[in-house]
């Protein structure tokens, strides 16, 4: 069993994305949460490029780690002075971080045009500063940047800079496709020609320009590299870093001999995926590989009958083994395997009746703009009023929203809401930022005295499309909304050529779902 070194860089490759910033919170916490799975380094920044890094590495030195170790980035020393005088150089040592990484030049273009230095200058430079950061008791890994395009231009005078370092004492040469710009066939080969020039071992770090990153780092791997560096979900610059979601995923469930993370690891990629995504406050990528919501979804009504019968028939792991699940979605694509599957928790499956039912309203429905796919919650509903489950815990009555605006284009919203609840008439007002806001404000005081738990959900996004643009302003709309308590996340839709109205359905069959789902779990509550 071969153990494959996972590298990660989300905190100071990452971090250059466009729209990805994190706090010196969010870098400690992710941090905390990469040691957790195993990950074995966490590059934290870069000490001497902002006084985020430099307050990163000194709070992360008291972090009480179990498997990760803390690494700092940094370029080799200027030319024409020494490491022991260069800031940069000096920022490193300083920085406590028990691995120091440093990346040099490797193709000659940079040397000679960006540097404008000669080789032996390059050389030097490389030899001073691995010479330094080891000599002060360091770990170092070399990144040997843009060694592919180095090295396709002129192979001994990249391999001569990699030798260098290893001389100078670096533990692991990294090979850099730094423009991301070549193809799986060209790595192989320049991997195989890397390890043959060298006495350490090599390291991948790819870029993603030609959204081959993860084949070119896999490609790495099976030709001998033993440390895989990238992102969690492959933010970056440009088109972004290898995604360590789906490497790791690969390297521990698809390439025998391959051992990553520590035991149990991979089961949470998917938590460790969405971690991050609610860190750098982005959204999630429902077609992400591995950990995307869609990644074991099901549609069509003859997939869903395969799964139903034999999972591996149209999936190609058990979700369970990257911690996702599978998720059968319901629209009029659908068939009656669909609602079975979706059904089954209410035991209905076995009236083909009420299957197709319940399937002959999803299609009516969907035909007039609903989508159920991503609006569960609203089909748990439909299939509770279809099989009589339904029981209403509020009756709607009445809703007006007003909403002013003065002459100096301030705006005020304000909602009533009419309700019978538990035999009670409620009739409230209530304000907010928007329409929407208001009613749920208004929805949520006429109900609060009755149903308490409903002051945990949480509405967090809300969705507006207009179906048949056609018609212009008097088109109808779908509006879908997700919220979440405690424990779940839920969405509901509504649909209706008033936008108010379909936020209205949307928001009354996110309450009830709430309500039901509570009584389910605590029938007394």
């Amino acid at each position: 069993m071969s153990r494959i070194e996972i590298y990660d860089t989300t905190l100071r490759d990452g971090s250059q994305g466009e729209g990805v910033n994190f706090s010196v919170e969010d870098k400690l916490q992710i941090t905390l949460k990469l040691d957790e799975l195993g990950v074995d380094f966490v590059e934290g920044g870069y000490p001497l490029s902002n006084p985020k890094d430099f307050e990163y590495f000194q709070r992360a030195v008291n972090l009480k780690l179990k498997h990760a170790k803390i690494t700092a980035f940094g370029m080799t020393r200027r030319r024409g002075c020494t490491a022991a005088e260069d800031v940069g150089m000096q920022a490193l040592v300083n920085s406590k971080a028990p691995v120091v990484t440093l990346v040099g030049k490797t193709w000659d273009l940079h040397v000679f045009e960006v540097l404008r230095v000669d080789e032996a200058e390059n050389l030097a430079m490389i030899r001073d500063s691995v010479s330094f950061v080891h000599g002060q008791g360091r770990q170092v890994i070399y990144d040997a940047e843009h060694f592919f395009d180095g090295f396709h231009h002129n192979p001994e005078f990249a391999l001569r800079t990699i030798r260098e370092a290893e001389r100078a004492g670096a533990s692991m040469i990294v090979l850099c496709d730094t423009n991301g710009g070549r193809m799986p066939e060209e790595v192989g080969r320049a991997v195989d020609a890397a390890r043959q020039a060298l006495g350490v071992p090599v390291g991948i770090h790819c870029h993603n320009d030609c959204d081959l990153a993860i084949a070119n780092s896999l490609t790495a791997v099976l030709h001998g590299a033993r440390q895989v560096q990238g992102t969690i979900n492959g933010i970056g610059e440009r088109c972004g870093n290898a995604d360590l979601i789906s490497v790791i995923a690969n390297l521990g469930l698809k390439l025998p001999g391959h051992e990553v993370l520590i035991p149990g690891g991979v089961p949470h990629l998917t938590e460790l995926s969405r971690y991050v995504y609610e860190i750098a406050n982005m959204n999630f990528r429902p077609g992400q590989p591995f950990v995307g919501t869609s990644a074991f979804a099901h549609k069509g009504g003859m997939h869903v009958h395969a799964v139903n019968r034999l999972a591996e028939s149209y999936e190609h792991i058990r979700p369970e083994s990257v911690g996702n699940v599978r998720r059968v979605l319901v629209s009029e694509l659908s068939g009656r395997s669909n609602i079975v599957a979706k059904t089954t928790k209410y035991r209905l499956e076995h009236d083909t009746a009420l299957m197709a039912r319940i399937l002959e309203q999803v299609q009516d429905l969907e035909a007039t703009g609903y989508q159920f796919e991503a609006a569960e919650a609203s089909f748990d509903l439909l299939v509770r009023k279809c099989a009589g489950l339904y029981r209403p815990l509020f009756e709607r009555l009445h809703y007006r929203v007003n909403v002013e605006t003065n002459g100096e284009g301030s705006t005020s919203t304000e909602a009533t809401v009419k309700l019978r609840v538990n035999g009670s008439l409620e009739h409230v007002v209530g304000e907010g930022d928007g329409p929407v806001n208001a009613l749920d404000n208004a929805m949520r005081k006429a109900l609060d005295r009755h149903y308490p738990r409903l002051g945990e959900m949480q509405l967090m996004d809300y969705k507006v499309r207009v179906i048949n643009s056609t018609e212009g302003t008097a088109a109808r709309v779908r509006v879908v909304i997700e919220s979440r308590d405690q424990s779940h996340v839920w969405s509901t839709v509504g649909v209706s050529e008033n936008v108010i109205e379909a936020s209205w359905r949307a928001l009354v069959d996110s309450v009830e779902y709430k309500l039901l789902k509570d009584e389910e779990v605590d029938p007394v509550a």
